[in-house]
């Protein structure tokens, strides 16, 4: 999946967002704005080439405000689906919110 693609989704309207997604963003004070907003300028950081219904990935960008988000996103061929959105946090990632820790077995 390239950013690319997912940017074109969003610039074309060519979006559906999960009941789940929803949730959480209303949970989060997060808005749809935000969420357009990180996935126009934002990147990849992790890629789930096998994930089910429909290859994923997850989006570094920001809210309008400048908060840092993280946007799980499935693409199928001709819709983007919004699978969930936060705010992400120092305890599941390393500083720079962008690479994820490594889980002590």
């Amino acid at each position: 999946m390239e950013i690319g693609q997912i940017q074109r989704f969003c610039a074309e309207g060519q979006m559906k967002w999960s009941i789940h997604s929803a949730e959480m963003m209303h949970k989060r004070g997060i808005s749809y704005g935000d969420v357009i907003n990180c996935l126009r300028t934002g990147e990849i950081i992790e890629d789930y080439p096998d994930d089910f219904p429909y290859p994923s990935c997850l989006v570094f960008g920001y809210a309008v405000a400048g908060t840092i988000l993280h946007t799980v996103v499935g693409v199928n061929q001709e819709t983007l689906v919004v699978i969930t959105v936060y705010i992400p946090d120092t305890i599941k990632f390393e500083s720079d919110l962008r690479t994820r820790r490594k889980r002590d077995d």
